[in-house]
């Protein structure tokens, strides 16, 4: 029984219709096996301790050379004497769920519980980013250096790779809360800077946007704009919403916790405008819909106002404005109105104070003007002096 050296297993000739087994001289359990085809592959062979023989593959000649296949070895040898099973081991990483496994249940189990667009943008992230990056990658063992080269490579496209970092964090929440791993590599990367988007119809515009909106004021997409800038609302709360909700004598709007971004009950009170229109809607609704912006055959909501939105603000001359913008139209001119940042922010229903924070700067413009009062009212007091 040689010592298995690179020589001596090149040396091996292979024979047809039968495999080749050699045992190392100096250490125990570490072989080589020569298929007819000439394959060589390095093993240990080991019982465990329940008393049953093993065989671990460590190997292919060419793959690793001879020296690294007895390091390997005696490694393998000494877990072994201490009561480890590596062939278990290897079988059971085998087994372990993959970052596609992962993919397809938060998809299924998670992912469809939040809004269809969420859903979407969510399917569309793992598709098109996470899955020909990660996919076949054991969930157990991606590291944080993987998730931080996928990040990076989405540096020209920051908002996005926020949001797929943003996406991979839940991922590995639920990964941990299932089982499947116990490090999160998503904790501690950095995200890239963003501004945050402030973009509200000023009056001029406000003024084009109406004047439009006057010319379709009997079809439901442009009541559903005129609700969404009387009350801020987001527009999947608004286009989902069923008559129970309203109380139109009392010119209120109950919003359910499954219809809301925070999942928490958001009550309002409806301007006599809001109340207006909802009464214009009541009126069209010829169906009995449940939906106060129903589908042409009423049994589902609306889904989108988008083909209207682009006919109104190219018809306004306006630019650079999503629907979304409305919402932040809303608040900002009642904040620089002299409405306080906690009554706008529960009228939007912010959770935190923080969110609405965002409009601070608006609020100094009635101090702003209040202040020039008093500046205009020393000219006119030194110009009599004159």
């Amino acid at each position: 029984m040689p010592k298995i050296t690179k020589r001596f297993v090149e040396s091996i000739i292979p024979q047809p219709g039968k495999t080749l087994q050699h045992w190392d001289s100096e250490l125990k359990g570490f072989g080589v096996l020569v298929l007819p085809s000439g394959r060589r592959t390095y093993f240990v062979q080991y019982v465990n301790a329940n008393r049953i023989k093993k065989h671990l593959k460590i190997g292919v000649h060419g793959q690793i050379n001879t020296e690294e296949a007895r390091v390997l070895a005696k490694q393998h040898l000494g877990g072994i004497a201490h009561g480890e099973d590596p062939a278990a081991q290897k079988k059971e990483n085998k087994e372990l769920p993959l970052m596609k496994d992962l993919s397809r249940d938060y998809l299924e189990r998670h992912a469809k519980k939040k809004s269809p667009k969420s859903y979407k943008d969510d399917k569309r992230m793992i598709e098109k980013i996470i899955l020909p990056t990660l996919g076949n990658q054991q969930v157990k063992h991606v590291s944080r250096r993987s998730i931080e080269s996928l990040h990076l490579n989405l540096e020209k496209t920051s908002t996005q790779g926020n949001r797929v970092l943003s996406l991979l964090s839940k991922m590995f929440n639920l990964a941990i809360a299932w089982g499947w791993c116990s490090d999160h590599p998503v904790k501690g990367i950095r995200r890239y800077h963003e501004e945050k988007r402030d973009r509200w119809l000023q009056e001029e515009e406000l003024n084009r946007f109406w004047e439009t909106l006057e010319l379709y004021s009997t079809r439901p997409p442009a009541l559903a704009l005129r609700i969404l800038i009387y009350t801020g609302a987001r527009k999947n709360e608004l286009l989902k919403a069923t008559w129970d909700q309203f109380d139109l004598e009392k010119g209120s709007w109950t919003k359910p916790s499954h219809s809301t971004k925070k999942k928490k009950l958001h009550h309002i009170p409806l301007s006599e405008q809001t109340v207006a229109a909802l009464h214009a809607l009541q009126e069209l609704n010829t169906k009995n819909s449940p939906y106060v912006f129903p589908n042409q055959t009423g049994d589902k909501p609306l889904e989108d106002v988008k083909r209207f939105w682009a006919k109104i603000k190219k018809e306004a001359n306006i630019e650079n404005v999503r629907i979304h913008d409305l919402r932040h139209t809303y608040a900002s001119h009642l904040v620089s109105s002299g409405l306080s940042l906690s009554i706008v922010g529960k009228l939007l229903g912010h959770t935190q104070a923080s969110t609405t924070q965002r409009y601070a700067h608006l609020a100094d413009e009635p101090l702003r003007q209040a202040t020039a009062l008093f500046g205009d009212k020393m000219d006119q007091i030194m110009a009599k002096r004159g």
